[in-house]
Order: C-alpha cells, then structure tokens, then sequence
C-alpha cells in the first residue's frame, strides 16, 4: 500500500513538470508571435551597423526609420543618407516590407537578387549607392510595386524585359549609370507612368512612341544619352506631359506640332541634338511653360511671335541655330523673362527697347548675329541685368554714357562691333563687373578712361584692336583682381605702367602700339631707371611684408609654446604637491556643442572629445589652420577632430556666426566631401567633428606608404582617387563654396580608398567676420598656391582648380610639390613644364614604378598628365573647370 502511494505521488509529479514545461514553450511562442521580425532586425543592424538602433531600447517598432504594423511585422524601413555600407541581403527576409530606402549610402557589390521575394513591396529606393552589375530581373516578380529609384549607381546591361510585368509602376528612375540599349517599348505600356528618369546613361535607338499615348506620363527626362530618331508625338497625345528633357542626344526631325496640346508643359528642353524645321506657332498655347530650351541644333526660321503668349516664360535659349529675322517686340510683354540667349544665329535689327524694359532681365546674350542698330541709351532701365553679350554683330554708334546705370552687370561684351567713338568713363561706375570687360575690335578712339581703374573686382579687360591713343593711365593699378588684359594694335604711347598683372602679361598683350614701351615689351623706356627703382621699391615691400609676416608668426608660436610650457610646468608641480586632481583639471567647461547627423547624437560624447584632444599620443597631424585629433568614443564610434586655430579669440567673438556656418556646411552632402557631424565649443578653443579616415591623408599614401618595400602601386586606386576629389570640389563649386587650403595633405581617405576633401570649413570659420574672396589671412599651402593669387589676393575656382592640378601631378609623378631637386625657386608645376628643356619625355617625368606596368597604365597616365597641365595653366581663364576635369579624367579611364 505504501508502495503504491509512493508510485502514485511519483507518477502525480511528471505531468506537473511536463505542464511547467508546456506554458514556458507556449509563453516564448507568444513573445516570439508578438515581434516576428526581431531576429531578422537585430541581425541587419550587426550587419550593417546602424548608428542609433538599439541603443536605447530593443523594441526595433521604435527604432527610427522603421514602421511597424499592428502585429509587429516591418513595413518601412528608411536607411537613406545614414553613411552605410555592408550587406543587405537580410533584408530580404523581412516578408511584409513595403518601403525599401537605402538611398544615399555606400552599399556596394551587386543588387540582391533576392529583394525580388518582398512580395508586398510598393517602394524601391536604391539610388546613389555603389551598386553594380546589372538590374536584377528578379525585380519583375514585384507585382505591387509602385516606385523603383536605381539611379546613381554603377549598373550596367541594359532595362531588362521582367520589368515589364510591373504594371502597377509610377516613378521609374535609372539615370546616371551605364545602361546600354535601347528604351524597352513595354515601358510606354505601364499605363499608371507618371515619371520615368533614365538620363546620363548610354541608351540608344528612337524613344518609344507609345510613352505618353498610353500612360499618364508627366515627367520624361532622358537628357545624355545616345538616343536618335524623331521626338515621337504620342508624347503629347494624352496633354499630360509637365517636364520633357531631351538635351544632349542624337535625335533628328522637328519639334512636333502636337507640343501644344500639354498645357501643363512647364519645362522644355531638347538642346544639343540634331532638330531642323522651325518651332511651332501652337508653343504659345502651353500656358504654363517657364523654361524652353532649343540650343545647338539646326532649328530655323523666325523666332515665333507665339512665345509672347507664354506669360509665365522665365528663360529663352535658341543659340546656335539658324534663325533669321528679328525679335519680335511683343517678347517684352514678358515679364517674368530673366534670360534672353539667341546667339549664334543670322538676327537682325535693332536691340528690342521693349525687352529692355523687362525689370526682371538677368541676361541678354545676342552675340554673333547680325544686329545692325545701336546700343540703346536706355539699355538699363532694368535693374537686374547682369550679363550684357552684344560681341560678334554690326552695332554702330556710339557707347551711351548711360552705360553706368547697369551697376550689377557682372559680364559685358561688346567686342567685334563697329561701334565708334571714345570709352565712356561711367564704365567705371560698373563697380561689380566682375568676368570680362570686352571692347575689342571696334573703332573705338581717345584715351582710356582713368575711371576703369574703379573697377577692382574685374578678371579680364580687352581693348585691342582699336584706335585708341595716350598713355596707359597709373590709375589702372586700381584693378586688383586683374588677370588677363590686352592693349594690343591701338596707338598707346609711353611707358607701361609698373604693374604686375601688367608685367606678367605676354608680350602679344602689348604689341602693335608703336609708341609703347616697358615690361612686358622688349623695347625700353628712356625713364626706365626710374621704372627699375619703382619695381625695387615693390619688391623690397614684398619682402619687409614676407619677413615680417613670418616674424609675428614665429613670435606667436613662440608665445603659444611658451605659455604652454608654463602651464603644463605649473600643473607638474601642483601635482607633484598634491593640489591637482587630475580628473578635474581634465574636464573644462564646454560653452555649445551640437551634433548636426542624427545618427551620431547617442554616440557622442562631448566631454570624451575634448579629452582626447589632450592627449599627444592622439595627434595624428597639424595643418596650416588646424590640429588633427583621433577620439575614440565610449560607444565605440572612432572620431576624426579638428582643432581650429584661432586668432584673437575669434571663436569668442563670432560664436553664433561660426555655429551657423557650421550647420550649413553640416547639411552638404556628398561623397567626396568630409562634412562636419558637428562641434564642440570651451573657452576660446573650436573642435570640429568628423568621421574616422582609416586610411589617413593622401599625402601619407603617396609620400610615405610608398616608402615601404611592401607597397604595391596601383594606377588604378590612383586614378580613382583624383575623379573622386575632382567630384567633391565640382560639387563645393556648385554650391557656390571656394575652398582655402586644397592640398593632398587634406585629401582623406576612407577604409575604401574613396577620397574626402576635408577642410571644406575654413572657408569662414578661421575669421567669420570676413568673407571668403579675401584671403588676406589665409595663404594656404605652400606649393599648391596658383601664381594669380600673390597680386590678386582674391581665392577664386580657378585658382582651387590650380591647386587640384597640383595634387593630380603628385599622384602621377609621385614627388612632393616642392623639392630641393627642382632647384632654386622650382616647384612642382615649373619641374613639369621645364621637362622639354631638360630633354625629358613626359614619360620620364611619371612614376616608373606604375607607368612600366603596363602599356595601358602608362597610356592613361599620360592622358592625365595633359589634363593636370591644362589645370596649372598659368593663365586662370584657360584653365577647365572642375566639370569639364571630371569628364576628361572619366574619358582617361575609359579609353
């Protein structure tokens, strides 16, 4: 009996423990039902290390960037402009996903085929990443698909035919890659198209006539391409169309006449083909229209009176066609026209006084042409007029006075004319003309105007080929910012001013005044000991001014140090008495301090950054206007921090103005450019933060990783490398931003070998009180310095053009931009260009330890050095832009 209660209890007990096991099970499956998507979320972001997820809380719904539904399953989820890279294969796995961003990141290596499983996905975003290969065709099996961005890639191939199953599509984009063949008919099929983008591509073939006939398609940018045939009509059947870009293809035929029927036709754009026959008259029906633009083709007839219809007309461009006749005076109802451009066409008559009246006219360009009137006097009536083109045409009369009412004219030209009479000196009131000052090749007679030496913020000033007479004014000293002149066949008399832009000109500026004498010219002037002690004085000026520049630098790093020692001496001895505390002394009081990237606020410590600038041991270099500090944080983040070096507690002064130049510097964003994440402020002391270049400075790679025996070189990374920076700096020039201090020494590198162009700050926050033209407090680096700024003293995109061609020369010959080889006053632009007589080939001056590699290297390389030549012109004016760099430098790689 005992027995048996002892078996019962026992066989009592195993269904308590299996129950206790039961709920456990059924408890996880609950929690586990409850977040479906965990794992998956929490593998993804060790994948790829999203900064900010997980920090405070493991409930990924409340992550940012990601929207959860009701049960807990990811339907959005937006990484764009997160700086990220990795593998994205796992997102795949997260089935009820709808919106898809990575856009704006550094992913790489090819699409995952496998993003074509997310079944329930409406919006695709991949676009400006590194993605190559070709476009998954996978992707067809995205039935519910209404957005696809794979624009700004690398992906090559071509629109693959799957995609067509997409009929759900509305936004199409796949421009700036290198897709090949042709624009796939079915893509005018989608009947729900409201967009597709397919530009700065190599597609070929005639565009699809059923794009607009059959889909609701109201944005068609195809611009760069290869494309030929006709503008098909069926673009315009539906009425629908508000952008049409079509610039910069072979396409042929005329400009159909159905183009009027799109009322909401806000933006036409079909420049740089090959379209004949005239514009159609129903182009006055497209109410809307704000933009038209049919340059480089081989349009003709009249300008269609039409256009006066287009109210909301905002720019004309028919340059470089055939047109005739006049312009018509009803253009002038135009009121909202900034830009006029019909150069480069067979028009004639007089200068329209109705579009002069236009108060909102910013350019009127009717360069050669075959105008035959005079220059109105009431030219400017309109304030705003800034670019005056008249060159190239048959202008008669005389240069109004009146001339001096167009004070915000940046450029005007008027060379090429037979206009007749004396230079009015109100040309002189132009105070912001600032391009080009052109009268050549007129009949223009007198003397020069002293008055023209007002103009200080003129580049270029052109008066050859006249009659005009005198001596060239002293007061011409005046033009500071002078670069480029010509003086050349008139009957000027005397001695050329001692001026340098003047004496750095070529003797061509000069010739052809029988009567003139002096530098540049070979003839010598009787006076000219007194000219030779004016040029001494100068130059000894120059000198007292360089000695003493160097002498208060010297006296204030003297102090700087001295100070330092004091105060690191005193410390020494507090602690070796016991008063200091070190973790006290090690915390300074932090005045403002912000993080501008959203991502990097819950992993920055402030505190942690100013520590580690104290710390020698973390120095990793001292620039002209900067210390380098590496700063680990303890979240892990590593920190690239820029000491500023201020002057006269700047940062004190000017700290709101700094902070605001900081926020707006922190919003550019591009891959080639170190932006800063933010700023820490204490005392009179500024630390600028910025991601982490593993890769240290390019002046480290190439003139001291190249020291080592294991270094390979690689043209290749090199090539790579110069596109990149030429990237960054196109895009600061675009954004209307001149770098001070372009230098490989900050040129950085990421763990990628992908160039960042750093120091972009500097612009204004060594002294937010001044703007950036002035670089009378910033000099920049030595060797890298463009001649034009020892007498302009005005940074300009020239002159950082000069200097990235420095760099480039670096990357090709791998020598240092001034070296005791070169010889006395050589630097590394004057050991290039003396090569010839040195009896060196260009291959020569490369490096041979990448040019012998290969003959395709060697090929490429000198391809390159053509383009870093052109770049250290000494004149700034011949010099390419950072646009055209990036396009020959492109062609180099391609070859």
């Amino acid at each position: 009996m005992c027995s048996f209660q002892r078996e019962n209890t026992k066989f009592v007990k195993i269904p308590r423990f299996f129950f206790s096991i039961l709920l456990i099970v059924g408890f996880l499956t609950i929690v586990r039902s409850e977040l479906p998507d965990q794992t998956t979320m929490f593998a993804i972001n060790e994948e790829i290390g999203v900064p900010g997820w997980g920090v405070n809380s493991s409930d990924y719904c409340n992550w940012r960037g990601i929207v959860c539904s009701s049960n807990q399953t990811v339907e959005v989820l937006d990484l764009s402009s997160r700086w990220l890279r990795g593998n994205v294969t796992l997102i795949s796995d997260l089935k009820a996903l709808k919106w898809l961003d990575l856009s704006n990141n550094y992913f790489s290596g090819p699409i995952p085929t496998v993003f074509g499983s997310l079944a329930e996905l409406e919006f695709l975003d991949l676009s400006t990443n590194k993605f190559v290969g070709s476009i998954p065709i996978e992707f067809g099996k995205l039935q519910n698909l209404k957005a696809l961005n794979l624009s700004y890639n690398i992906l090559v191939g071509g629109i693959p035919d799957e995609l067509a199953a997409l009929v759900e599509l509305q936004d199409f984009q796949v421009s700036g890659n290198k897709l090949n063949g042709s624009i796939p008919k079915w893509v005018g099929n989608l009947t729900n198209l409201r967009v597709f983008a397919a530009y700065e591509n190599d597609l070929g073939g005639e565009i699809p006539d059923s794009l607009g006939s059959v889909s609701e398609l109201k944005l068609l940018n195809l611009h760069s391409n290869s494309l030929d045939g006709s503008i098909p009509e069926g673009l315009f059947a539906k009425g629908k169309l508000e952008f049409l870009v079509l610039t910069q293809n072979r396409l042929t035929g005329t400009i159909p006449e159905l183009i009027g029927s799109c009322d909401n036709l806000s933006s036409i754009r079909v420049g740089n083909n090959n379209l004949i026959g005239s514009i159609p008259k129903s182009v006055g029906n497209i109410t809307s229209l704000t933009y038209f633009e049919a340059n480089n083709n081989n349009l003709s007839g009249e300008i269609v009176v039409e256009f006066a219809r287009c109210s909301n007309l905002t720019l004309l461009n028919l340059a470089s066609n055939g047109f005739t006749g006049i312009i018509p005076p009803e253009l002038g109802q135009l009121s909202n026209l900034q830009e006029l451009i019909v150069s480069e066409n067979s028009l004639f008559g007089d200068i329209p006084e109705s579009i002069l009246r236009n108060r909102n006219l910013n350019k009127l360009d009717l360069s050669n042409n075959k105008f035959n009137g005079t220059i109105p006097a009431d030219l400017c009536n309109t304030s705003r007029l800034q670019f005056l083109l008249l060159s190239q045409n048959s202008m008669r009369g005389e240069i109004p006075h009146e001339i001096g009412n167009c004070v915000k004219l940046l450029d005007l030209q008027l060379a090429t004319n037979y206009l007749t009479g004396t230079i009015p000196p109100d040309i002189g009131r132009l105070k912001n003309l600032q391009i080009s000052l052109n009268l050549s090749f007129n009949h223009l007679h007198g003397p020069l105007p002293p008055e023209l030496g007002k103009l200080d913020k003129l580049v270029s000033l052109d008066v050859s080929n006249n009659r005009l007479s005198g001596a060239i004014p002293s007061a011409l000293k005046g033009m500071l910012s002078l670069i480029e002149v010509n003086f050349s066949n008139n009957l000027f008399t005397g001695p050329i001013p001692a001026f340098v832009p003047f004496q750095k000109s070529l003797n061509s500026s000069f010739s052809g005044n029988k009567a003139l004498c002096g530098q540049p010219l070979s003839s010598s002037c009787d006076n000219g000991d007194d000219q030779d002690n004016y040029t001494h004085k100068i130059s000894y000026r120059i000198v007292l001014a360089v000695i003493g520049s160097g002498l208060a630098v010297f006296i204030s790093v003297a102090v700087v140090v001295l100070l330092f020692m004091m105060r690191e001496k005193q410390e020494n001895s507090a602690k070796d008495i016991g008063i200091v505390d070190d973790s006290a002394t090690s915390k300074p009081l932090i005045t403002a301090g912000n993080i501008f990237v959203e991502n990097f606020r819950q992993a920055i410590d402030f505190d942690a950054v100013v520590k580690a600038t104290f710390k020698d041991t973390n120095k990793l270099s001292s620039g002209t206007f900067s210390t380098v500090y590496k700063a680990t944080m303890p979240s892990g983040i590593i920190l690239l921090v820029r000491s500023l070096k201020s002057v006269d507690k700047t940062i004190i002064h000017h700290q709101n103005k700094m902070i605001r130049e900081l926020e707006r510097l922190g919003r550019l964003n591009h891959d080639h450019l170190m932006r800063p994440l933010g700023f820490v402020i204490y005392e009179d002391v500024a630390l600028l933060l910025h991601e982490y270049m593993s890769n240290g400075t390019l002046f480290q790679l190439l003139h001291e990783n190249t020291k080592k025996p294991e270094y390979e070189p690689d043209w290749p990374t090199r090539l790579s490398i110069a596109i990149g920076i030429a990237e960054g700096l196109a895009f600061l020039h675009s954004v209307a931003v001149i770098h001070l201090d372009i230098s490989s020494g900050n040129i950085l590198l990421d763990a990628n070998m992908s160039p960042r162009v750093a120091e972009i700050e500097i612009s204004k926050l060594l002294d937010p009180s001044r703007g950036t033209a002035s670089i009378s407090a910033v000099a920049g680096s030595f060797g890298y310095i463009p001649p034009e700024y020892a007498y302009t003293m005005q940074v300009t995109a020239p002159g950082n053009v000069y200097s990235y061609g420095v760099i480039l020369l670096e990357i090709l010959t791998t020598h240092l931009p001034v070296e005791e080889a070169f010889g006395e006053g050589a630097d590394l632009v004057k050991w290039v260009q003396s090569a010839p007589m040195r009896g060196e080939t260009p291959e020569q001056i490369l490096d041979a330890r990448l040019s012998t590699v290969s003959f395709a290297w060697r090929k490429e390389m000198l391809a390159a050095l053509k383009v870093a030549l052109q770049c250290t012109d000494t004149t700034p004016a011949k010099r390419p832009k950072m646009k055209k760099v990036i396009e020959m430098l492109q062609e180099v790689k391609e070859k």
